[in-house]
């Protein structure tokens, strides 16, 4: 699975988008600097996510949208088309417009 369609379907499963757990995580004191874990149990706790959609979310919350380009624009299920994360919701992500 791409890291877009991680958080597409942590969307999907939550009703939140990443920009809306950005704030959420930061409201909570979390950011750039924080370790995995707090952000983990939190997103366990309050969203039943798995650890491998949290860390999706791990990567935004302490990172920011960019992403390493290994797999962009490679073919097969881990492919993602930019190297820059769409974190407004998936409904307005002109990457999926068709």
């Amino acid at each position: 699975m791409s890291f877009q369609a991680y958080l597409d379907n942590i969307e999907t499963k939550t009703g939140l988008t990443p920009r809306q757990f950005i704030d959420l995580a930061s409201e909570k004191g979390f950011g750039p600097g924080t370790k995995a874990t707090p952000i983990l149990e939190w997103l366990k706790a309050d969203y039943d996510l798995s650890r491998g959609y949290g860390m999706a979310l791990v990567h935004v919350i302490t990172k920011g949208p960019q992403i390493a380009d290994t797999h962009v624009g490679s073919e097969g299920a881990h492919a993602d088309p930019s190297s820059t994360l769409w974190l407004e919701g998936k409904a307005s992500n002109p990457a999926s417009a068709g």
